[in-house]
């Protein structure tokens, strides 16, 4: 995403928003194309969460991002291209799709115009080189990321703001869609990047329920 803001952000996100940030950022680049070795080691690198807590979500986030983890550790980097190719972009159909317009029936109305009125409105666009749509899932997390930790030329968007953009354009299909890659017989390390993306958007979800 770029941003239409003017100045410097003399209001950086404190350290739970930008652990919140870093993840939807991850989380982007990762349904935008395929871990090259560089992130894939760095992911590894990371160390695992906070010690899970019994149950509950939090305990899903500890243990979902210690799978990826310890899987990134191994992956070669071109399975993962042939992974990426096969369940997201594939010959004349991909096998499981990224996009909100799949998902959301007719009810949900325009969701591509939709969302890219919700951008315009937030003062934020699509970077030129970005091929994907509006309402494909990595550029959908990236927004978030935006909206949680600004960048140099915006602060970060109020709470408000980003709940609202998390629970109108991305919480009503994005859960449905990391089930359908963690059923795909052809996904293997995409499976635990979508269960990591479960339990960290259930997370936000609930977080931004008692905000």
């Amino acid at each position: 995403m770029t941003s239409e803001g003017t100045g410097p952000d003399d209001h950086p996100p404190e350290p739970e928003d930008q652990a919140r940030a870093d993840f939807y950022a991850l989380l982007a680049r990762l349904y935008a194309a395929a871990p090259d070795a560089a992130l894939l080691a760095a992911i590894a690198a990371a160390g695992p969460l906070a010690p899970p807590v019994e149950g509950g979500d939090a305990n899903a986030v500890a243990s979902t991002w210690e799978s990826l983890r310890l899987a990134s550790a191994t992956a070669d980097p071109a399975a993962l291209a042939d992974e990426f190719q096969a369940l997201f972009i594939g010959v004349g159909k991909s096998e499981v799709s990224l996009y909100a317009s799949h998902y959301l029936g007719p009810q949900s109305g325009r969701p591509l115009a939709e969302i890219r009125a919700a951008l315009a409105e937030l003062g934020l666009a699509r970077r030129a080189e970005v091929s994907e749509f509006e309402d494909h899932l990595s550029v959908e997390l990236e927004t978030m990321r935006m909206l949680v930790a600004g960048d140099s030329g915006r602060p970060p968007a109020p709470i408000a703001a980003q709940r609202a953009f998390c629970e109108r354009y991305l919480l009503p299909w994005a859960f449905e869609c990391c089930t359908a890659i963690s059923q795909s017989p052809v996904a293997n390390y995409y499976g635990k990047v979508a269960q990591f993306c479960n339990s960290f958007l259930a997370i936000e979800r609930d977080s931004f329920a008692i905000e």
